[in-house]
């Protein structure tokens, strides 16, 4: 993987793509709640301009699909927003909570593109 053009980006896997290459430039100290601010953007922005994509980071009014999915990898409950449960789930296994982070979107990609059993 290597940096491209944000005129490139075709999804926000591919921002993530880029924050995963140089979290220091996209994302404050590395922040989970950062990269959660940015990624609300993002969903904000696909509102204002009526852009249809795949986004399972925030779901207004409901619990997103990458929030839910963390839930019942954890087997909870949460009302906590992924990125406070992950910073905290970083906490007890002495991890950088940006590292979890992909950890955990490379196996919910990979868990979301097995076929229905």
């Amino acid at each position: 993987m290597t940096p491209k053009p944000q005129d490139e980006f075709e999804n926000v896997f591919d921002l993530l793509d880029q924050v995963r290459l140089r979290p220091g430039m996209w994302v404050p100290g590395a922040s989970l709640l950062h990269l959660d601010s940015l990624l609300t953007g993002y969903r904000v922005a696909m509102t204002v301009h009526n852009a249809e994509e795949d986004f399972p980071f925030w779901t207004p009014g409901g619990v997103s699909p990458f929030d839910d999915w963390l839930n019942n990898r954890n087997g909870s409950e949460s009302s906590l927003r992924w990125s406070t449960q992950i910073e905290r789930e970083a906490v007890t296994t002495n991890t950088p909570p940006i590292e979890l982070f992909f950890a955990l979107l490379d196996q919910f990609r990979s868990e979301r593109q097995q076929p229905p059993r």
